[in-house]
Formats: structure tokens, C-alpha cells, sequence
């Protein structure tokens, strides 16, 4: 595995639409202003009642009381003005652009071209940059290399799994070739209560690559088995490395079921490859009673589950992310190889022996025994954009910087800005550090609505469309304003950045925003980017306000156009 570079900053998830968590802290460094990123990521503690609540009315309690007042903006509907002036808004500013899609016209304009942090929202510009160089109807081949000669059913060499950034690798993918996912995803889990997973096999691509190497004629493996991660350079994220090699999104699912009060609970542990066990040390408690699992590894080969879940909770997701990708994708495709009737005679529990490999252009050059189509990037981007998946849209901008000739994922910043200037967006609009929405990136309301009308005018703006979260439906909004008639006619991308303020014991949210299209009451087509900066709530809760009040805001707009 090639070196891993540490990451920029340590990131907690604090609660989104679906759920709600408690603050912790991150089990790497935090940083001095404990900063959260929303819509994707985890932390190591979970604490929930049962399910997992949705917002709970009047539980988010403004800072301060008094009236504040509502802004005047040519074309704002008073109903969303009204909620734009609430005491939680009081310290910050909030950002609207709002743009007729057919006649070019500005219906709303409110500090449209100033710089805020727009959380998940810059996944549009990674993703969408992405989508324009490759095509929503490209693929990724993952193949598996030899480097010897098959006599009398005998491979005398090493097999190579090459990854090539496949996101899902085959493991959710649904019969019709679509891409499954649940509103609240796997990825979240530790730091959102309420995940749940999809029912495919997690090992589906690595068992479909075995059973070509099989019908190869490959019956026995002389040499060794290795994983070519060498397409980039892996880089730290918040939920491990970001590696061109992806198996369950490179986590390992642990699913908690509560027994009789005062007995350890069940836990059970998705996909099943060796060495790795989970070890339950969580109690359970009375119904109604707290719901907090912690997540450890105290080695390579086991997961420990402490901590308590009530005797009335649905079984509880957890995971645990690994340091070493390719490590683990190695032992998972011995295991595969091994199920199809491949016999390898090397150590399927060893590390990768990735310095073992010959030169990147020897292994390109060499005859792929098996090869595995990845979902097409239009379902790729799908996953991205409704769960809003960070590893995800990192990974677009590593395939970016690979497509420019680089084995450095930053350098596919550079390449996304080339591909949004020659699409007619000013790159200056947004200044990006990543391609998930760390805090530290910044753009302007316009900007993201000149993305969102750019994308509009391709052929296949509506497949562009579909693959965000749509308002009261699906993804990051499927609770937000579900019983608005604006429901499933606004589509955006979602975006959240929150921190604790430990000197008040209050939450902050230095942005909640939200960019995509509004089909109007009246028939009207507009493009639009909302964002409220650093509202201030009494706690948590006040992220179920923040979503529901820029909900609200948008809901006003579609019924009053």
C-alpha cells in the first residue's frame, strides 16, 4: 500500500435530517474548534433513544430571545422572510440566489456574491466536474493481472487485483443495474443513529473476479495474491484513506440487536472475511433507556462493541473503517478465489505486499485474467449526491487528477477548475480545498446557481437532476418538509458544517446550505443556492431546525412563483 498522508483536520458528524447524536470527540486529534462536517462522515460514539428521533418540535431553543428583523429583498415571499428573521439567525447572514432557468432572469438576489462555507455543496462541483469529463454513461474496469503462465491448471505467479476507483465494486448494485442505497447510509453510521443497510452481498464483485479466474483455468495460485493501489496516492479523510480500492466502502458493518435487560446484546458482523470477529460488550438496558455503542479495535482482527442499547430499540448499525484498504481487500478476493475452487498458497492473512509489485506500466501491460465493470458514473454519482458520501467524492477528484496524468489527488482540483471554465463558470466564484465540503471551503450563492444552470443546459440535465436528494423524498431530504406541497419539486444538494460552543454549551452551524432546482407552483423553472451562516441553537436539535427552516424557505419560493 503506498504511503498515506495524514489528514488536514480530524471531522466530526453531527445529525443531519434523519437522525440525531450526540456531540464526542473524534478518536484522532479534533482540533481546537471541534468542527463538524454534516451529510457524511463519522465519529466513534453513537448515543440514541431507540430509533433514532426525528426533529422534535420547540426543542431548539433560539440563543436569545426579541424580535429580529425580517429582511427585505426584492422577490422574497414574506413567508420565507419571516423564517430567515428567527431569533437562531439573528448573528449570522444568510445568502440567496434564486434564477429563472428559461428567461435568465434574477427573481431573488440576497448577498448572492459573497464568499460563505457551503458544507456538502461543493460535491456538486467535484462531482459535477467529474460527470463532465467522463460522461454519466462511463464505467471503471477493475482487472485482475498475472504475471506467470497457467500450465496443467496451475498459475505460475501472482494474481493482481488492479483498483481503479470503483466505488461500490459490485457490492450495491441492484438486479436492474442501478445503484441501491437507504437514506441514512452505513458511512454515517457511528455518528448518526438510524442507519440501515442495503441487503446485497458487500463481496459480490470480488466473487464475480474469482469465478473468472476460475473459469480461466486457473485452479491453483503458485505465487502470491496482491492489490495494486498505486492508482494515486491515498489520502486521509475523516473515515479512513481515501484508496483506489473500495470493499464496502472499505468498512466492515456491525449490527447490534438487543436481548433481555441486563444480558449482553447480539452483535453481527458484515461481510464476514477473516481474521476479523466482533466482540459484544454492549448491555441492555430498559426500554426506553440509553442507546450508545462505542466502537474500538484493539487489533487487526477484532471489532469491540461497549456501551448500552435499550431492550425496545431496532437493531443498531455500526462500523468500523480501515486503516489499510488494500490489506483487507487482499484477504477478501484470497477468500473469494477460494470459494470459487482457486487453491492459493500463500498467507491470505498477511499484509499486502505491495512493494513487491513490478513497475505501474509492466502491470498495465500484462494479460488480465478477469475484469469487473463498475455501475455507470451517472449511478455512482447518484450514491455521491444523495447520501452525500465524502470517500465518494474524494475519489472523483483522484480519477480527475489520473485522467491529468497525476498521481496526486489535489492536482484534480486544478483539472476540475479547467473543466468548469471551459464550461462557462468562473472558478473564482469558489475557493475549494476538497472535493467533499470540509470546513474551509467557501463559494458564492451565485456561483453554485451558475453550476446549477450550466448543468441544466446539457442533454443529460435530467439524469444531473435526479441524482440529488429530492425535498421530502429521498437522501439527505427525505424528512425535510415531506407534507409540503413543494415536496419532490425541489432537487439539491445538501450541505452542513456544525461545531460545539463549549464556552455556552450551545451548537453552532456555520452553514446549512442547499443548491439544486425549484419547479414552481406556477410552472417556472428555477435554479437556486440557499445558505444561513453560523445560526446558534441551544443544542443539537437546532440541525433539525437549520434543515427544516432552509426547507421552509425554499417550500415559500416554489409556492409563490
Amino acid at each position: 500500500m503506498a504511503a498515506v498522508r495524514p489528514p488536514r483536520r480530524c471531522v466530526l458528524v453531527t445529525v443531519l435530517l434523519l437522525a440525531v447524536a450526540a456531540c464526542t470527540a473524534c478518536t484522532a486529534d479534533p482540533g481546537p474548534d471541534r468542527t463538524a462536517t454534516s451529510d457524511a462522515g463519522a465519529s466513534a460514539t453513537v448515543t440514541a433513544t431507540g430509533a433514532g428521533p426525528t426533529r422534535a418540535e420547540g426543542t431548539a431553543t433560539p440563543p436569545a430571545d426579541g424580535p429580529v428583523t425580517a429582511p427585505t429583498v426584492a422577490g422574497l415571499p414574506d413567508a420565507a422572510a419571516a423564517v430567515m428573521a428567527t431569533p437562531p439567525y439573528a448573528s449570522g447572514q444568510w445568502a440567496l440566489s434564486v434564477r429563472d432557468l428559461n428567461t435568465g432572469e434574477q427573481v431573488i438576489d440576497l448577498n448572492a456574491h459573497t464568499l460563505f462555507q457551503p458544507g456538502s455543496v461543493v460535491k456538486t462541483y467535484s462531482t459535477g466536474a467529474a460527470w463532465q469529463e467522463f460522461g454519466p454513461g462511463s464505467t471503471v474496469v477493475t482487472p485482475v493481472k498475472r504475471t506467470g503462465e497457467i500450465v496443467d491448471g496451475t498459475l505460475d505467479g501472482d494474481l493482481i487485483l488492479v483498483g481503479m476507483g470503483d466505488l461500490t465494486l459490485g457490492g450495491r448494485t441492484r438486479p436492474d443495474g442501478t445503484v441501491d442505497f437507504t437514506d441514512l447510509d452505513h458511512n454515517d453510521a457511528n455518528g448518526i443513529p438510524g442507519a440501515t443497510l442495503t441487503p446485497e452481498d458487500p463481496l459480490t464483485g470480488l466473487d464475480d473476479l474469482a469465478a473468472q479466474v476460475r473459469a480461466a483455468g486457473v485452479e491453483t495460485v503458485s505465487g502470491d495474491v496482491i492489490v495494486d493501489d498505486r492508482l494515486w496516492e491515498p489520502h486521509a479523510l475523516e473515515n479512513g484513506p481515501v484508496s483506489p480500492i473500495v470493499v464496502n466502502q472499505n468498512v466492515l458493518d456491525l449490527t447490534t440487536t438487543p436481548a433481555a435487560v441486563g444480558e449482553v446484546a447480539a452483535s453481527e458482523l458484515r461481510p464476514r472475511v477473516s481474521p476479523w470477529a466482533v466482540e459484544s460488550r454492549v448491555r441492555t438496558v430498559a426500554a426506553g433507556g440509553s442507546t450508545a455503542i462505542t466502537v474500538s479495535s484493539p487489533d487487526e482482527r477484532t471489532v469491540v462493541l461497549t456501551g448500552t442499547i435499550a431492550a425496545d430499540s431496532p437493531p443498531v448499525v455500526n462500523i468500523h473503517a480501515f486503516a489499510d484498504p488494500a490489506r483487507f481487500a487482499r484477504t477478501a478476493f484470497i477468500e473469494a478465489l477460494q470459494r470459487a475452487g482457486v487453491a492459493v498458497t500463500t498467507d491470505p492473512l498477511a499484509p499486502n505486499p505491495g512493494g513487491d509489485l513490478p513497475p505501474v506500466a509492466a502491470v498495465t501491460a500484462l494479460a488480465p485474467v478477469a475484469e469487473l465493470t463498475s455501475l455507470t458514473f451517472e449511478q455512482e454519482a447518484r450514491y455521491v449526491l444523495k447520501i452525500s458520501y465524502n470517500l465518494g467524492a474524494e475519489t472523483f477528484v483522484c480519477r480527475l487528477a489520473v485522467a491529468a496524468g497525476s498521481t496526486t489527488c489535489s492536482d484534480g482540483l486544478a483539472r476540475a477548475a479547467g473543466i468548469w471554465s471551459a464550461a462557462g463558470l468562473d472558478p473564482k466564484g469558489a475557493v475549494l480545498i476538497d472535493g467533499s465540503g470540509l470546513p474551509g471551503n467557501l463559494i458564492t450563492a451565485d456561483n453554485q446557481v451558475e453550476l446549477q444552470t450550466i448543468m441544466a443546459s446539457r442533454p443529460d440535465a435530467a439524469a444531473w437532476r435526479s441524482a440529488m436528494p429530492a425535498l421530502g423524498v429521498d437522501g439527505s431530504l427525505a424528512l425535510v418538509q415531506k407534507d409540503s406541497p413543494a415536496r419532490g419539486k425541489v432537487v439539491g444538494k445538501t450541505g452542513t458544517l456544525g461545531a460545539e460552543d463549549l464556552f455556552n454549551q450551545r451548537f453552532l452551524l456555520p452553514s446549512k446550505a442547499l443548491g439544486g432546482y425549484i419547479d414552481t407552483a406556477g410552472g417556472r423553472r428555477f435554479a437556486f443556492a440557499v445558505i444561513a451562516t453560523d445560526s446558534v441553537f441551544a443544542d443539537i436539535q437546532g440541525v433539525f431546525a437549520a434543515n427544516d427552516d432552509v426547507g421552509r424557505v425554499v417550500a415559500a419560493i416554489q409556492q409563490a412563483y
